[in-house]
């Protein structure tokens, strides 16, 4: 059976190849002279050489030889290899060493998940079909059954290294819902938005307001899994998950929206503007208005900026009145 070349090239075989009941012509061949930077030798590898063999033997009309008399042509082709492979390591172009390439010291390290940068994950995303028809199946869900669909949800890679989904937490019929990014490690964790430090911070921000995470306020995610090594969330990620958003929105029916972070304001809103250009403006989502500010643990990393949330957080009550006056006349 004749291999292709390309697999016989693959184990280096392929210079001294011959098909079975040929004999070799023997012609002069001038020496001819290979750049070093083509040289495209392999070192020999007997068990595939061997594997190479056994399935010529096999091949339906192929002769058939005993596994010593394969064993030992084996041996001598690959022996006449290495003897060429010698004479060519003997020549002043092949002798040179090899150029090996340096990392660039301006690369940015990877993140700590490595299997998230793999070109096949092993959870395959459904075909847009799909998504549209369980989206139309999710926003005619209530509490209990949405919570349950997105502790099980597998609609984006993200469920393959979850240890919980985060759903949200507060008042399931609040006037006011907050809007974060994405759960980070410790939210990973308890499977609740906004512990830790930050968490603490968010909460004292609520105080200040004559608010708390139970009492008025429900808070939720852009996304409800944890994105590896904290990065921001894919926009396939993020368009697969909005589906759960909007229908706590729809069963919160909030009064107002304050968008946690540039992230959250940016998915929120269809847009790439800065954060800085969103706030001290009324936005809008779905019919309610949006206020946008910092994410609490932004604010842990640049204290100068906690006297800005403040002002949105007077933004965000001047806003809320206002709905409660329109409200009422209504």
């Amino acid at each position: 059976m004749a291999l292709p070349k390309s697999m016989l090239d693959e184990f280096g075989l392929g210079t001294i190849w011959v098909r079975r009941g040929t004999q070799p012509v023997e012609t002069a061949v001038e020496p001819v002279a290979v750049a070093p930077e083509r040289s495209t030798a392999v070192p020999l590898n007997r068990a595939a050489a061997a594997e190479l063999a056994e399935l010529e033997r096999a091949a339906p009309g192929a002769p058939q030889r005993s596994a010593s008399e394969t064993l030992t042509a084996l041996d001598a082709v690959l022996s006449a290899a290495q003897k060429s492979q010698n004479v060519a390591r003997e020549t002043p172009e092949a002798s040179e060493a090899p150029v090996v390439a340096k990392s660039d010291p301006q690369e940015p390290p990877a993140f700590d998940d490595i299997p998230w940068i793999d070109d096949l994950p092993q959870h395959m995303p459904p075909e847009p079909e799909a998504i549209d028809e369980t989206a139309n199946d999710i926003a005619s869900l209530d509490w209990d059954t949405l919570a349950a669909r997105v502790s099980v949800c597998e609609r984006c890679k993200l469920c393959e290294r979850r240890t919980n989904s985060v759903f949200g937490v507060g008042d399931r019929d609040a006037d006011w819902m907050l809007i974060g990014e994405a759960p980070g490690e410790n939210e990973d964790k308890l499977g609740e938005p906004f512990v830790g430090q930050a968490g603490k911070l968010l909460d004292s921000m609520l105080h200040a307001v004559a608010l708390s995470r139970e009492d008025n306020v429900f808070i939720a995610n852009v996304i409800k899994c944890r994105p590896p090594g904290n990065r921001n969330p894919e926009l396939d990620e993020v368009a697969r998950c909005e589906p759960y958003l909007k229908r706590q929105v729809a069963l919160v029916k909030p009064k107002l929206i304050v968008a946690l972070g540039r992230f959250a304001a940016q998915s929120l809103l269809k847009t790439e503007a800065s954060i800085a250009s969103l706030r001290g403006r009324v936005h809008d989502y779905e019919g309610v208005p949006v206020i946008v500010t910092y994410h609490p643990a932004y604010l842990l990393r640049s204290l100068p900026d906690k006297a800005k949330a403040w002002a949105d957080l007077c933004l965000a009550q001047a806003t809320y009145r206002e709905s409660l006056k329109v409200a009422d006349g209504a």
